[in-house]
């Protein structure tokens, strides 16, 4: 009898520890699921200079996906050197972005997360080739831009009449025919993607540099009227806005102070 009751208490305390642990275990879950839920909930952070460069085009994509942000943006050398002495930055170098508990390096690889994540990046495998296809196009012409307030004061004219050359004869005809063959508002499917964002950005950007550049692409002219008109584009474009105004002389010199770069590198790129 008594080895009956010892029997009987035994594993009633042997279930109360297996009860208890469970309990731990899912107490432990739920923690770590709550925290995972707030990682995922923060705003992302951009981490750059006070100026568009790069990381302009993942403003434009997180104001496109309604998404709000936050940024650090450097003042100085000090600045990016202390980013860079975090262990954060893969390459030492930005645009970076911390967001659903990473720190994301590498624009396109920026670019194609937020897309994906925000369903602005096609329905299907095809779709989002297509889109990759236009993508690196404007990218091209993007960084003409990007580079051109740096170029020295006697290549400038030069350098224009190239940009918009470009603009005119090689890119904006691609996407004109893009639209007129695709029959739709937008250039891939029937849904806004990071592609019809960039074009956006893209034929802003060269209108800053001559205002009447789109006269002969009328598709484009109607593209650039309905995509504006979205509500968080629309908001976006409004004054005081996250959106970086164009590069100045004085943002120019800002950006060789913190980088520590001269005239050589950007002459070399363009």
């Amino acid at each position: 009898m008594f080895a009956l009751s010892s029997c009987i208490q035994g594993g009633q305390q042997e279930e109360s520890s297996s009860t208890s642990v469970l309990v731990r275990l899912f107490v432990l879950s739920c923690l770590s699921e709550n925290q995972e839920l707030r990682i995922m909930a923060a705003k992302p952070k951009l981490y750059y200079f006070d100026g568009r460069g790069r990381m302009e085009s993942v403003r434009w994509l997180l104001a496109a996906a309604g998404v709000e942000y936050e940024e650090v943006l450097f003042q100085t050398a000090e600045d990016f050197k202390n980013l860079i002495k975090s262990g954060k930055l893969m390459y030492d170098q930005v645009p970076m972005v911390e967001m659903d508990g990473m720190s994301i390096v590498q624009t396109r690889a920026i670019l194609k997360y937020i897309a994906t994540k925000y369903n602005l990046y096609g329905k299907d495998l095809k779709e989002r080739a297509i889109i990759d296809m236009y993508v690196e196009g404007m990218r091209d012409l993007n960084d003409m831009i990007m580079f051109f307030p740096f170029s020295l004061p006697e290549e400038k004219q030069k350098i224009l009449n190239y940009i918009l050359e470009r603009a005119t004869q090689r890119f904006f005809p691609v996407y004109e025919k893009a639209l007129k063959d695709h029959g739709k508002n937008y250039l891939v499917g029937n849904q806004l993607s990071w592609a019809d964002v960039q074009l956006l950005e893209v034929i802003l950007m060269v209108e800053e540099l001559k205002s009447d550049i789109l006269s002969a692409f009328p598709k484009l002219q109607e593209f650039k009227a309905r995509v504006s008109k979205l509500p968080n584009i629309q908001k976006f474009l409004q004054p005081g806005s996250p959106r970086k105004p164009q590069e100045d002389e004085t943002t120019v010199e800002v950006v060789k102070k913190i980088f520590k770069l001269d005239e050589d590198l950007f002459l070399q790129h363009m």
